[in-house]
């Protein structure tokens, strides 16, 4: 019986079922420590120690103290991703387990650093496993053996489990079909160098370089390119781009309503925009898919396990809930993701189903997505030195 499923059985006889009998079996055995003090007329029983039995009552008195705790206590959820896909999934927890779960939705990952004295998260959902990897590579994530663990594959998860991603999604230019054609369309991430883009009907759009998407996006071509070249690509979208936005949501709305001929997005918000009732008549790029390029650029979404967790067996808890395969379905949500695990069976609304295309259709970047970990903090430093702010001015 894994943790879920026991918290399940135990409430089953109600709350207040549960702390009648605790009292009631606490009460049976301070009532047999009485009475074998009482019996102890003779030599033998005097010599007989009582602390033992004195520890093994206080030790199960502060087992029952615990269990009240998981079962009633809370979990702290830090959140950077958009908090209409996640707090939906907490809500879902909360009514199944009963563990009141309190979100800091926008979160920043290094927040999780700066409360590294004073830990006050228990689980940290993130866009990127960049930042997750990165949280790991500074020892502020733990190692965890979850059940279900086994459903993701490595490539998608810390060796020891620390975190792990249930969502992906691939980098691409949502286009206003109104505006411009496929044919027309640049095709690969390098075209941005040239600032013929630019002179596009309304140019294009990117985020800020702040942006989770934007600096995975960046670890990429890090990878791909080194440095220089990629700093050069960075001052490149910075100069020719018509508008720099605040999220990818606000480009694809752009987008839509003719303010801007493409954008810089993930897939899934060529998703969303399909979904609008109007300024949906748009397209999307798959990046660099000629035999001689490198792919489309990757990343992913998913948990990680804060370490000193002050709720730790509820982060638990929460751990191998989300990874039951309807949970992990949850996860995606709203978001129209990609599930990692396609086979679970996401669901899409018919005026997206005929646009998803699985990863394994798609020639992606040859790169280990556990590698954006290693670039996240100087990745930041290299976009604002190339000129491209973090946050919007």
């Amino acid at each position: 019986m894994n943790i879920i499923e026991a918290k399940k059985y135990i409430y089953i006889g109600g709350e207040e079922m549960n702390k009648a009998l605790k009292v009631f079996l606490f009460g049976l055995m301070a009532m047999a420590l009485f009475v074998m003090a009482a019996c102890g007329g003779t030599d033998e029983a005097a010599e007989t120690p009582v602390e033992e039995p004195e520890e093994t009552t206080e030790e199960s008195a502060e087992e029952i103290s615990d269990e009240v705790v998981e079962l009633d206590g809370q979990l702290v959820v830090y959140s950077a991703r958009n908090e209409n896909f996640v707090q939906p999934l907490l809500d879902k927890f909360s009514e199944e387990t009963g563990i009141e779960v309190l979100a800091l939705h926008g979160a920043d990952p290094l927040q999780i650093q700066e409360e590294s004295g004073n830990v006050q998260a228990d689980i940290f959902i993130s866009n990127d496993i960049g930042a997750l990897g990165y949280l790991h590579g500074e020892e502020l994530l733990e190692g965890s053996n979850p059940e279900g663990i086994d459903t993701i594959p490595a490539e998608f998860r810390a060796d020891d489990n620390a975190y792990f991603a249930i969502s992906a999604r691939s980098r691409g230019f949502i286009y206003n079909k109104d505006m411009i054609t496929e044919e027309e369309m640049p095709k690969s991430i390098e075209d941005l160098f040239d600032a013929k883009w630019a002179e596009v009907e309304n140019g294009y759009a990117i985020t800020r370089g702040g942006n989770g998407g934007m600096i995975g996006n960046v670890s990429a071509l890090r990878y791909e390119w080194g440095d220089e070249k990629t700093a050069e690509w960075i001052a490149a979208i910075k100069d020719n781009a018509a508008g720099i936005f605040e999220g990818h949501g606000d480009i694809r709305r752009a987008v839509g309503a003719g303010e801007h001929s493409f954008g810089l997005v993930n897939n899934y918000y060529f998703h969303q925009q399909l979904l609008e009732p109007t300024d949906n008549n748009v397209g999307f790029i798959y990046l660099d898919q000629e035999e001689d390029q490198m792919g489309v650029i990757a990343n992913a979404a998913g948990v990680g396990l804060v370490a000193g967790a002050p709720n730790e067996a509820n982060a638990h808890a929460f751990l191998e809930w989300v990874l039951l395969p309807e949970n992990q379905v949850a996860f995606v949500g709203e978001s129209l993701e990609l599930l990692i695990n396609s086979e679970y069976g996401a669901q899409y609304p018919p005026e997206v189903e005929p646009h998803i295309i699985e990863f394994a259709d798609l020639k992606v970047q040859d790169m280990p997505l556990k590698e954006l970990g290693n670039y996240f903090e100087d990745t930041k430093a290299l976009i604002e030195d190339s000129g491209l702010d973090l946050d919007l001015r």
